[in-house]
């Protein structure tokens, strides 16, 4: 049976220093994004991202948006033989203003909606397979999905885990720098 890893998009594979990505030119992959990607590809995992993407509720941006900034996600990572199955994500949040994605919903992390999306969708082992993030909220859906965790401090990551690696309930089983470092971490882990 496959393996997967499933990705948080913003501060894991793409710089998030300005915030909301909310147009394709807002969207610089990590130099070493599509290359450990790659790896994972060629080591075999089924390959997701799952990303809250809170600023549709919030009205900062539509789904087309985040639909043409997915898009372009793909092609930058084509450029470097990396390839993604398939992106999950939530545009809910239940402070959000617009309808009908101003609500509490599964789907946003570190709910499991996503996971059982994929789960739904394709075969693999989740007891094997990984979840991969610069948020508590990616770690809490890895442990409530099944997955092993590993927290990156890229992105948001390195204040997140400062600022909050006491005072959550959802603790990494890894901590590394980025994600390049990470996909490392599996190729040991694998051996």
């Amino acid at each position: 049976m496959k393996k997967a890893v499933f990705l948080d998009r913003d501060g894991t594979i793409n710089s998030d220093e300005h915030g909301y990505i909310n147009k394709p030119e807002d969207l610089h992959l990590y130099h070493f994004a599509a290359k450990a990607i790659s790896k994972l590809n060629k080591m075999g995992y089924l390959v997701f991202v799952v990303t809250n993407q809170a600023g549709i509720a919030y009205g900062y941006f539509k789904i087309e948006d985040v639909e043409k900034i997915n898009a372009k996600l793909i092609n930058e990572l084509a450029k470097g033989n990396a390839f993604i199955d398939e992106i999950f994500y939530s545009p809910f949040h239940k402070n959000g203003i617009i309808k009908p994605f101003n609500t509490d919903h599964e789907d946003r992390k570190p709910g499991i909606g996503m996971f059982q999306k994929a789960k739904e969708k394709y075969d693999f082992n989740a007891k094997e397979s990984f979840m991969i993030g610069d948020r508590f909220s990616d770690i809490g859906f890895g442990k409530n999905s099944g997955l092993k965790t590993i927290f990156v401090r890229s992105g948001g990551g390195e204040n997140e885990f400062l600022q909050k690696r006491n005072k959550t309930e959802y603790q990494p089983d890894f901590v590394v720098k980025d994600l390049s470092i990470a996909v490392k971490l599996i190729e040991e882990l694998e051996k």
